[in-house]
């Protein structure tokens, strides 16, 4: 793991910022809220690339490295890692630009993989191109 931002070539699926809804009475942000970020950005990249509809099946490597502070803005990546006949694994990286001082680090990773569905909702190819 690195504490160097990512390239400015890259473009975030997602950016939000956490708020205090989100955080727990530490102020630190909830798991759960994080992985439910990277999901949506998963997601909508796993959509790009399969060409249509996916759905989530499986996340692993799942890794925390740092907390997400009330006020962070919070960045998750995209990169495709396997394309398979009807699935597709994306490796989703998070970000953080810190509120008090504008530090980027990244705080968490995983694999989420998503299987492309048709509109009665079975698996589909994925989408060549």
């Amino acid at each position: 793991m690195t504490d160097a931002p990512p390239p400015a070539s890259r473009v975030p699926w997602l950016r939000t910022v956490a708020m205090p809804a989100d955080a727990n009475p530490n102020g630190d942000i909830f798991g759960g809220w994080l992985m439910a970020q990277m999901d949506i950005a998963g997601g909508s990249y796993a959509y790009e690339v399969a060409g249509g509809r996916v759905v989530t099946v499986a996340v692993e490597g799942m890794a925390f490295h740092k907390p997400v502070n009330m006020g962070d803005l919070v960045s998750c990546y995209c990169e495709t890692h396997r394309i398979g006949h009807t699935s597709i694994t994306v490796d989703v990286e998070t970000w953080v630009r810190r509120r008090s001082g504008g530090t980027q680090i990244k705080v968490t990773e995983g694999l989420f993989t998503f299987v492309a569905i048709d509109e009665r909702g079975r698996p589909r190819p994925v989408r060549d191109g």
